[in-house]
């Protein structure tokens, strides 16, 4: 009798997975088309193991080459914040840099402000230091280096006292990586391929620079009133990588976000300090740690996700850490807002 019952569960099991895959394909596709996405990837997994992953689309036009959520490489946009925090959390366990310092301690040239500005702030956007002014910003086509991308920022006064605030803000991950850059003496891009993409096995991530030759890269879509689809101009993300510039597949994202559920390189002490929102001087929450957003499932327990808008991406990571499940879902489209897909996928596997 319990030999029967368990293979009963098991098949039960089996079929409420199948069903699951079915309704998120369902929903998927309804998606694409609702936004007209070229091409997606979707990746999940459950206890360490993927059990869903899927390309949709076209990675892309012309020549015509499908997704495929192993091999084809997305611009993650903003869920870079995400992989910077995870490394910051590294130098923390190594003792490089503490979260709660001066940032002048790590970079004393940067221009003074009124008022000082710790590492944590940074890294929580509660340190006033501005957004994209423009487009023009948003979609910079001028290949910099991390410390010449600062000259856009750093002259320009705090948006408001550190702490008293939230303001989001790519810039301030830029000054984050400059000052992750100095306390390592090692280049931003060398210090995660180090500390995140090797121990990970992220062997697809890396890097977005302008002019490499990257094997398996998607193109890159943007909206047109005259065509459906129209390839996006060139833009240079180097400056800016801890804040926006990654390119990755959605499976090895699925390795980044299960880190966080069973830390294998990084201690449960460090990795806390950034899945754990912060509060302004007030007393309230913000809702966001260091690079990750910080919320409550639809069952009431922990959710760390973040979403990513960049040129030619729009993209989600959803990190369950009680149900050790991971949501990715990576597309090649520019301005596809993610939240409520993002939601959607999470009521049926979770």
């Amino acid at each position: 009798m319990l030999l029967l019952s368990a293979i009963g569960f098991s098949q039960t099991t089996e079929i409420s997975s199948h069903a699951k895959t079915r309704t998120a394909k369902k929903l998927a596709k309804k998606f694409l088309r609702k936004h007209g996405i070229t091409g997606m990837s979707i990746s999940v997994s459950q206890q360490g193991d993927l059990i869903w992953s899927k390309g949709f689309g076209f990675s892309s036009k012309k020549p015509r080459a499908r997704v495929q959520p192993d091999t084809t490489i997305f611009r993650i946009a903003s869920i870079s914040k995400s992989i910077t925090a995870l490394a910051l959390a590294k130098l923390v366990d190594d003792k490089l840099i503490d979260l709660d310092s001066s940032i002048y301690n790590y970079i004393p040239g940067y221009p003074k402000k009124n008022y000082d500005i710790t590492v944590r702030q940074l890294g929580g956007n509660l340190a006033g230091i501005r957004h994209y002014k423009d487009n023009i910003e948003y979609a910079l086509n001028k290949k910099m280096s991390i410390t010449e991308g600062l000259d856009l920022f750093k002259n320009d006064s705090l948006l408001f006292e550190p702490g008293t605030s939230f303001n989001y803000s790519t810039f301030g991950f830029v000054l984050l990586s400059e000052v992750m850059q100095n306390a390592t003496h090692l280049p931003f891009d060398a210090l995660v391929m180090d500390t995140i993409f090797k121990p990970l096995n992220m062997t697809h991530t890396m890097m977005d620079v302008s002019d490499a030759v990257v094997p398996n890269l998607t193109r890159f879509y943007r909206s047109s009133t005259v065509k459906k689809h129209v390839i996006a101009k060139p833009v240079c993300n180097e400056y800016k990588v801890a804040g926006g510039g990654f390119l990755s597949t959605s499976e090895d994202l699925i390795k980044f976000g299960n880190e966080l559920i069973t830390p294998k390189f990084v201690s449960k002490a460090a990795l806390s300090q950034i899945i754990t929102s912060q509060h302004l001087k007030t007393g309230e929450r913000t809702g966001y740690g260091i690079g990750f957003s910080v919320e409550t499932s639809k069952n009431g327990t922990p959710k760390y996700y973040h979403t990513g808008g960049g040129v030619g991406a729009s993209t989600i990571l959803m990190v369950f850490p009680e149900e050790e499940i991971v949501i990715t879902v990576l597309t090649n489209l520019t301005g596809v807002s993610m939240q409520d897909f993002g939601n959607a996928l999470e009521k049926v596997f979770i």
